[in-house]
């Protein structure tokens, strides 16, 4: 028991059974009582000298853990500081013309030929170009062509005495100098040969001409690549596809490829291509296999996974090309093209331009980071010979604005 008497010496508390009583403490503080035979104070313990309640006393709490930083969040466009040396996100191009701005250039083109006999030809064709290039733009700038339809004039005239009389002359006195079908058989010699030899030979020095002339943030373009490398190319992949009856044309069509991209440069920096003809093989084979049952429409299919493949494997220095081009809106864009032209009896092709340049630009995109601080101006001049050479044997060079 514990004895609350007033005046009593110190208060000792024991627990029943248990070992020997705990150490004396300190007299507990006097209550005053609040009448007569008021309750003594409650006991107090060994292990504290605050009143006992119904319940124990909460344990003490915890100290708080430290705060834990707050969540990472995406960096906005507002976080990431600007990247001097360049781009490195996904940048897509954009095209601003219209079929109508187009349309007016080329009506223009049309009288102003007409009234020249043919001579405006020649800047009609620059004017076009300068309109495509100067509506293309990527990362805020639009591109720039630097030609003139005096250097393509001059570049016609030459490959017209080089090339042009004498084919000409060929063709109408060879039959009277050693029969019809004596000259018949040289023509055929003479025209497989313009096809393996001088034709590869326009492709490279329309795109070399075409390149140099071809600008982006004051930047020329170029095409560094011999001429006769890629001519032994061509002809080698040109019999090879013969022989194979066609099946050979995949991989020559890449190897083409690879050679126009890896010899073009931009500035200082070179584009790369890492295909392989060989991954286009089975797609080409199965669009060959469906050619009839659909109707010829496998190919749709086919030319957007060619031309997937072709972007996806081409890069300029860190960089990489990405193409999302599918079959289906191909075929789409080619049905509502080509009733358009029916439509309006070919009146509707500046729009049907244009129509295709966004397509492609809507499907095609750079990913990865550019070095753009470290490019630097690197051209050099070329004459417009190619160009000319090209236009004769109306080769498409991949590269053609006009």
């Amino acid at each position: 028991m514990v004895d609350s008497t007033p005046g009593a010496g110190q208060s000792f508390f024991k627990r029943p059974g248990s070992p020997p009583a705990a150490p004396p403490r300190a007299p507990a503080p006097a209550v005053p009582a609040t009448g007569v035979g008021a309750a003594a104070p409650p006991p107090t313990t060994w292990a504290s000298a605050t009143p006992t309640t119904a319940s124990p006393p909460p344990p003490p709490a915890a100290p708080p853990p430290p705060s834990a930083p707050p969540p990472l969040l995406p960096p906005t466009a507002a976080d990431v500081p600007p990247d001097p040396s360049g781009f490195s996100l996904a940048r897509r191009p954009s095209f601003h013309g219209t079929g109508g701005g187009l349309f007016v250039i080329q009506l223009v083109n049309f009288v102003l030929t007409l009234v020249s006999l043919g001579l405006y030809w020649f800047w009609g064709r620059v004017r076009i170009r300068r309109y495509v290039l100067g509506q293309s733009e990527i990362e805020g700038d639009r591109f720039a062509y630097h030609g003139t339809g005096k250097e393509l004039l001059i570049g016609f005239f030459k490959v017209t005495l080089l090339f042009g009389i004498p084919l000409a002359l060929i063709s109408t006195f060879l039959p009277a100098l050693l029969g019809e079908a004596a000259a018949q058989t040289i023509l055929v010699i003479l025209g497989y040969a313009i096809g393996l030899f001088f034709w590869p030979y326009a492709m490279v020095s329309a795109r070399r001409y075409r390149l140099s002339r071809t600008s982006w943030r004051g930047i020329r373009f170029s095409f560094r690549g011999p001429a006769g490398p890629f001519v032994r190319l061509f002809a080698r992949g040109s019999i090879l596809t013969t022989v194979t009856l066609g099946l050979y044309y995949p991989i020559f069509d890449v190897s083409r490829q690879h050679y126009l991209v890896s010899h073009s440069w931009f500035g200082s920096r070179r584009f790369w291509f890492d295909g392989e003809g060989s991954d286009l093989f089975r797609p080409f084979v199965v669009a060959v296999l469906l050619t009839i049952p659909t109707l010829g429409l496998s190919w749709f299919w086919y030319v957007a996974r060619r031309r997937r493949y072709v972007w996806d494997h081409t890069g300029l220095d860190q960089a990489r090309f990405r193409c999302t081009v599918r079959g289906g809106p191909l075929l789409l864009l080619w049905v509502v093209n080509a009733i358009l032209i029916v439509i309006t009896l070919g009146l509707a092709r500046p729009w049907v331009r244009v129509r295709n340049i966004a397509f492609a630009f809507a499907n095609l995109s750079l990913v990865g980071p550019v070095d753009l601080a470290a490019i630097q101006q690197e051209w050099s001049r070329v004459s417009a010979t190619g160009e000319g050479l090209a236009g004769l044997f109306d080769s498409d060079t991949g590269f053609d604005f006009g």
